[in-house]
């Protein structure tokens, strides 16, 4: 009788052979699980009406989501088997998750607009994550451009998505008028996860050696106001975040045009630049 779990290769085929499995190969698929807990979590606690307890858990399997893929590559742990299931975790933490929670705390006092707007989300999102996906593969971009998302990104649309609960929980009342509010809010965030807008990433940001001491002490400012003022310093980075977002579609315009001018050959007339 064969054994009941056979192994497999997490490289997959054509990969390398690995006899026995090091711990660290295993840590960032830990990682990836417990950010699924915290999110399945999450959506009981919502459920149950425990609602900031909820939050807490969709916010940290977003953390925990977010970091699993960099601690893969940190500990050189990288593999098929692990890019798969942090794909799949994705759509669990970024948008079922954090939409099933907005849905039993608000969107459901509308009826089936709210139950509308929850599955526009969680489908924008799995939309969103797939194209991701695709563009990554994709290697003939110019580099610069790799340092923009397509769209907002996913973990950037769950923190954004539930502003209706950190307006709640700062005194907000829930009324029906709140959550067709919460309605249009939702709609807006999925449009703005399927959206061709230009997010700066800040993946290749490079910070002056004099401004790192000042950097660190904002960060932890931040990380500070985070636990003692949760919902008004979450509050304010969504609204920051939003005001961002305009700010970063005109330095791509303006980097394009960069990009584009030197492109040209020198015997180009400028006054054709630009034209299709």
């Amino acid at each position: 009788m064969g054994a009941p779990f056979k192994k497999f290769e997490p490289h997959g085929q054509g990969g390398p052979r690995i006899r026995e499995i090091p711990l660290r190969l295993m840590f960032p698929n830990l990682v990836t699980v417990l950010a699924i807990c915290a999110g399945l979590s999450g959506i009981r606690f919502g459920f149950e009406g425990r609602f900031e307890t909820a939050v807490v858990m969709v916010l940290l399997a977003a953390f925990l989501d977010g970091i699993d893929g960099r601690l893969a590559r940190l500990l050189k742990a990288t593999s098929k088997f692990g890019a798969q299931m942090d794909s799949l975790a994705d759509i669990v933490n970024f948008g079922v998750a954090p939409a099933l929670v907005l849905y039993a705390y608000l969107l459901d006092r509308v009826g089936s607009p709210g139950w509308i707007a929850t599955l526009l989300f969680v489908i924008a999102c799995g939309m969103r994550l797939a194209r991701f996906n695709v563009l990554d593969e994709q290697k003939d971009r110019p580099a610069w451009q790799f340092e923009y998302f397509v769209g907002v990104p996913a973990p950037a649309g769950a923190v954004l998505v539930m502003l209706p609960l950190y307006l709640s929980f700062l005194g907000l009342h829930p009324t029906r008028a709140v959550a067709y509010a919460g309605v249009a809010f939702t709609v807006l965030v999925a449009f703005l996860l399927v959206s061709r807008l230009p997010v700066y990433s800040g993946k290749s940001a490079k910070i002056p050696g004099d401004r790192v001491l000042p950097v660190i002490l904002a960060v932890v400012l931040y990380f500070l106001l985070l636990v003692s003022y949760p919902w008004y310093t979450l509050t304010a980075s969504v609204a920051a975040y939003l005001v961002f977002l305009p700010f970063s579609v005109i330095a791509y315009s303006k980097r394009a045009r960069k990009e584009g001018e030197a492109l040209l050959p020198p015997d180009v007339d400028e006054g054709t630049a630009g034209r299709d």
